[in-house]
């Protein structure tokens, strides 16, 4: 059977991160699961594209720009179905089999978060995220995106915005949104660096004024 699934990972200057990002994927690669992964790069100038290329991955650039880098990574893919990665994360061990079995349900899904930190607060962050995941169903990037072509073609995809474009698409596939049984860990980098609290506010503050009807350019001013 043909491999279905193109990883599409968009970066920017994501040296320090994507060697281990790229890493977890051999377990797809060794059961046949992963057609072929494609990094969408939006102007890196450190060594990002070479490891990219020595991977063997396939290399999609543009300017920067998450929801741009998403549209044009998924639009040069040809599996059966997309799984969107941060270059930041890292699958958990044994995800190719939990993908494996829940392709025939045919329905959106994507992982429970956890950061690469120990800590209650970053817990706290990860419950937040996880119950608004659950919830509201909107899952933000870092939670990773696993979505078959028909339905990203029926939903428009990604939308060419600098921010938002995760929730942008997690609202427009809704309730179809399933949760796989495993957690995705994630780099807790920027949150260390703004503060836990003050990031995860600042964060709360934007999506409320997207769903209010901010637009993600004004939005990325704030950001």
């Amino acid at each position: 059977m043909r491999a279905q699934l193109s990883v599409v990972i968009p970066t920017l200057n994501a040296e320090h991160v994507l060697p281990a990002c790229l890493a977890r994927l051999m377990e797809g690669v060794e059961v046949g699961l992963i057609r072929e992964v494609i990094i969408c790069d939006g102007g890196s100038t450190d060594a990002t594209l070479a490891m990219g290329e020595n991977s063997g991955a396939i290399i999609v650039t543009g300017v920067p720009s998450r929801g741009g880098q998403l549209r044009r990574g998924a639009a040069a893919s040809k599996g059966d179905w997309l799984l969107i990665v941060h270059a930041d994360s890292l699958l958990p061990e044994g995800w190719a089999s939990l993908v494996i079995n829940h392709l025939p349900t045919e329905h959106p899904a994507h992982f429970r978060l956890r950061f690469d930190a120990r800590g209650l607060t970053p817990t706290l962050v990860a419950a937040w995220a996880n119950l608004r995941a659950r919830l509201l169903k909107l899952p933000y990037g870092d939670q990773a995106l696993l979505i078959s072509r028909a339905e990203y073609d029926a939903v428009g995809g990604y939308v060419d915005i600098p921010l938002m474009e995760d929730v942008a698409i997690a609202r427009s596939l809704g309730h179809r949104l399933s949760i796989l049984p495993a957690s995705i860990t994630t780099s807790a980098a920027k949150y260390q660096r703004d503060g836990w609290f003050r990031r995860g506010a600042r964060n709360l503050i934007l999506l409320i004024r997207y769903l209010l009807g901010a637009t993600p350019e004004d939005l990325l001013r704030k950001y």
